[in-house]
């Protein structure tokens, strides 16, 4: 066996086999190990997700028609788990019939290599998923830092709590209620993790005073959304989420920050995404003041409508929702938290971030 925990970097790609036929299972694992892959097999789909708990498997090969459990079964388990959902499986099959495929396509099946096979249409079709996956991981490693990194901001301010996932909930929550689609909610999610990261760069002294910032300490706040949207910019899987991050304290009538962007120059999901902020920044305790009673944010936010500051359709469809319906943008206590949530909380655990938030402002005092 492989550790989960290796680090992938040019090691060798990693294999399950899955074939309750020995000879199959040989002659797979003949022409894979040959190539210098890692593999593992077994003769059961019984024993798939436990084999994926224990390894870090960079493809399955799955035998379509096995004893006790079929092929698409196991498929549909592999998939019900989050964690593999992009995970290369290949159905190694005789069959030719269209429904068949199909039905494994829909189990989520990834591609098919019909016996007989040639061995260089085996290695083709697994070396092309191997290295796609390997590129995933990449992308996600990059990704998941990213995210992390987000929470470490909240970790300065220990009055935050947890800012980043009620605004990612509340903020998907919010773009279903009015309509959006799910890519653009998934958007919003993303921009509820990401939208202060530039903030990593903002010093303790202006981020975390205790009162009014003065002129010049604005200016230095204000930087925020064009660092984080610089940081996440290099990412194309991020490219939606940039103008959130760049643009959520831009205003309608045109006095915000950092463009001065005026009415639909603002993009949309930044004027989405700004009501929620506001208003989980105001019903939650910040370092320069208390946490403001629900019917507060509510009368303010008239305020606002009425001053030309925010999306007119927008924040009167916000309004509604705090008046008639607020529960449906609290975060549940059982949601599950992502990946990067998990790390920081890890983080958290040692007890090393407690002492470098308190260093700086005992400096201060």
């Amino acid at each position: 066996m492989f550790a989960r925990q290796q680090t992938k970097g040019n090691s060798p790609f990693n294999v399950l086999i899955v074939d309750d036929e020995f000879s199959h299972r040989m002659l797979e694992r003949e022409i894979l190990q040959s190539s210098g892959y890692n593999v593992v097999d077994t003769d059961s789909g019984y024993n798939v997700m436990p084999l994926l708990e224990e390894n870090n498997f960079d493809a399955v090969l799955l035998d379509q028609r096995m004893p006790g459990i079929t092929g698409d079964q196991v498929c549909r388990r592999i998939r019900d788990d989050k964690r593999y959902e992009l995970l290369p499986i290949i159905m190694v099959t005789g069959c030719y019939d269209d429904k068949t495929l199909s039905d494994s396509l829909q189990a989520g099946a990834s591609d098919f290599i019909r016996k007989p096979y040639s061995t260089v249409e085996f290695l083709s079709r697994v070396n092309s998923a191997v290295r796609q996956k390997r590129k995933t991981d990449d992308l996600d490693n990059a990704e998941t830092l990213l995210f992390t990194l987000a929470r470490m901001v909240e970790a300065k301010d220990e009055e935050t709590g947890n800012h980043c996932s009620r605004l990612a909930y509340s903020a998907a929550r919010f773009g279903q209620a009015i309509g959006l689609g799910a890519g653009e909610q998934e958007t919003l999610r993303r921009g509820g993790v990401l939208h202060d990261i530039g903030k990593l760069a903002i010093p303790d002294r202006v981020l975390l005073k205790k009162g009014p910032l003065d002129d010049d300490e604005w200016g230095i706040m204000r930087q925020h959304t064009v660092i984080g949207a610089q940081l996440c910019g290099g990412l194309r899987s991020f490219q939606e989420v940039v103008p959130i991050i760049r643009s959520h304290h831009e205003r309608w009538e045109g006095g915000g920050y950092p463009d001065n962007l005026r009415g639909e120059e603002i993009p949309l999901l930044a004027r989405v995404f700004q009501l929620v902020d506001i208003y989980d920044a105001l019903t939650n305790p910040r370092p320069y003041k208390p946490a403001w009673e629900h019917d507060r944010v509510i009368n303010m936010l008239e305020v606002e409508l009425s001053s030309g500051w925010r999306d007119p359709q927008l924040c009167r469809e916000f309004i509604h929702i705090l008046k008639h319906s607020p529960e449906m943008l609290v975060l549940p206590a059982d949601e599950k938290p992502d990946l990067s949530e998990e790390i920081f909380e890890e983080i958290r655990g040692t007890g090393v971030l407690s002492q470098v938030v308190k260093a700086p402002l005992a400096k201060q005092a």
